[in-house]
């Protein structure tokens, strides 16, 4: 049996992987994107958490 020669399962799964990828990568860079214009909007402050120091 040689090892060379790929099954046609391998390249389907491969397109799928390949595909779910750049699904993960493009869900990441939305959420990223809103992110940085939610911070970058004039109307966002950081809360103030003053008196929670762990005492």
């Amino acid at each position: 049996m040689s090892l060379t020669k790929q099954h046609e399962l391998h390249a389907r799964r491969k397109g799928r992987n390949t595909g779910l990828a750049l699904v993960l990568v493009a869900f990441v860079a939305i959420i990223m994107g809103l992110t940085v214009v939610k911070v970058k909007s004039p109307g966002f402050q950081v809360p103030n958490v003053e008196g929670t120091n762990g005492n």
